[in-house]
């Protein structure tokens, strides 16, 4: 094998050709890998922020079904890293981390025009998006571990951004 095969391996984006909004993570943790599905921790408030922000119970969906529902309301998911050596599932434990081949994106998605950020780490690619002619925002982490502010505060900032691309 070559050599980075001891480095983990992210998952394909959840994206389709009417996908407006993008939500990119930095790369999945512990859980999410073990699982195959993006978001998969418990404590992770992921889904229960999209779901409050669309008014939409995502939550109760089996996995496959919460993927077509965010595509239905035009938002992806995706990870700014396809690889890295990690331990645990904090990002500032992410090491030798590689981007996502985001060079086609535009190309391929014509219809995709915000790239929002799940959490500081992720966030740090803001501007290189935007100088690409995207609109991208920060959304304040949906990992358990970001406890600065809590559910009803990150709501506010995932309801903002998510309603405002879905009225445009």
């Amino acid at each position: 094998m070559d050599q980075t095969s001891n480095l983990l391996q992210g998952f394909p984006p959840v994206i389709n050709a009417q996908t407006h909004t993008l939500i990119l993570g930095s790369f999945p943790g512990v859980a999410s890998l073990d699982a195959t599905q993006y978001y998969a921790y418990k404590q992770n408030q992921f889904w229960r922020l999209v779901s409050a922000s669309l008014g939409s119970d995502l939550v109760k969906l089996e996995y496959e079904q919460r993927l077509q529902a965010l595509l239905a309301h035009g938002i992806g998911l995706w990870d700014v890293f396809h690889s890295c050596a990690r331990t645990g599932s904090l990002d500032s434990a992410i090491r030798d981390g590689k981007l996502n081949d985001f060079s086609s994106l535009q190309a391929m998605y014509p219809n995709l025009r915000k790239l929002c950020f799940n959490g500081q780490t992720a966030g740090k690619m803001a501007t290189y998006f935007k100088e690409r002619g995207y609109i991208t925002a920060i959304l304040p982490s949906s990992s358990p571990a970001y406890a600065m502010r809590s559910f009803a505060e990150k709501l506010q900032d995932w309801q903002h951004e998510l309603q405002a691309v879905n009225s445009e």
